[in-house]
């Protein structure tokens, strides 16, 4: 009896054991691809497809800065999810020789241009699926458009991959305290009005997670830093209307397919209450952006000396300074 239990055990140890490859961690789908390649288009073919550019075109300069302060001629770069060109109409030849426009959206690829002397070339292209040559770039950038990634590292993997050694990659997403405002109005009227909550603002990716996936990639040298954009609406029906101009509307899978009537007035509503400033019309929305810089590891990069090696205390750092940054070398003898 004892032989059968302990050959019973056996068999059932066995049957539980699975591949290796099987337990690795692969990344969850949360965003439908194909529908924010369809909200993309529709938004290109608008007639007032201009009238929605104002937030990513700031955006898009700002990150174009972080470029220029980078003395360095680029000879090659790509831009990932380049949408209508909120990026590459900043980058000026001086900086970037040749630069590689990619985004899912034909309509809009197709209407996004660089400066005047900078060659440009197009590829339709999805984030997801990168397939540049390795060690092909001096510089990759991407502004606004890595939020809606399903797999995020896999991405930034690939991204580091086609970067040459010493290649940088600049980059702005939005973060998770954008349409904060919005998101609670959302919930609070559904819980009032339904009992419940759906998600019908996409989620975003936090500050603290973006240095653990670029460290997670192998990039070095990292530089992230925050920006808060605040901008009035009327109400929140202009603000939602916006948004789907900018090709920003939800697009996870499990987005509801309908917002009823009465709880879109009961969210504008609190909306107004909440967050309106005294004495002033409308209501603010407050967009996060996330800029972060990264470099591929290379030879000519600056490398932290061997631990023990320093000569000079940190105690000592005040005197030091006192004597205008000079050491006394006659200490130590």
């Amino acid at each position: 009896m004892l032989r059968k239990l302990t050959k019973l055990s056996t068999l059932k140890v066995r049957s539980e054991l699975r591949p290796l490859s099987s337990l690795t961690q692969t990344s969850q789908t949360i965003f439908d691809r194909n529908a924010k390649r369809l909200q993309k288009e529709r938004a290109a073919l608008s007639e007032n497809v201009g009238l929605y550019d104002y937030l990513k075109e700031e955006v898009g300069f700002r990150l174009a800065d972080r470029v220029f302060d980078i003395k360095r001629e680029f000879k090659a770069a790509a831009d990932i999810g380049c949408s209508r060109g909120y990026l590459s109409r900043h980058i000026l030849a001086e900086s970037v020789e040749h630069l590689t426009l990619t985004d899912t959206s034909a309509s809009m690829l197709e209407q996004a241009q660089g400066t005047p002397g900078l060659k440009v070339q197009k590829l339709l292209k999805d984030e997801e699926a990168l397939d540049f040559e390795e060690n092909s770039l001096d510089l990759v950038i991407s502004s606004l458009s890595l939020h809606w990634v399903n797999d995020l590292p896999g991405c930034f993997a690939r991204i580091k991959r086609s970067l040459k050694p010493d290649g940088v990659f600049i980059a702005s997403m939005f973060g998770g305290d954008t349409l904060y405002e919005l998101r609670s109005s959302l919930q609070l009227a559904e819980l009032e009005r339904k009992g419940g909550i759906s998600p019908h603002i996409s989620p975003f990716t936090q500050i603290r997670d973006i240095g653990s996936l670029l460290n997670r990639a192998g990039f070095t040298m990292l530089t992230i830093d925050t920006d808060e954009l605040v901008i009035g609406y009327p109400s929140m029906f202009e603000l939602m209307w916006d948004l789907k101009g900018m090709a920003e509307n939800n697009a996870a899978f499990n987005r509801p397919a309908h917002l009823s009537r009465e709880t879109m007035l009961a969210a504008s509503a609190i909306y107004q209450e909440l967050y309106a400033k005294p004495n002033e019309q409308g209501v603010p929305a407050t967009f996060q952006i996330i800029y972060f810089v990264g470099w591929k590891p290379g030879p000519n990069q600056p490398q932290p000396l061997a631990r023990g090696s320093a000569d000079v205390s940190l105690g000592d750092l005040g005197s030091i300074i006192q004597k205008g940054g000079k050491l006394d070398t006659k200490a130590g003898d």
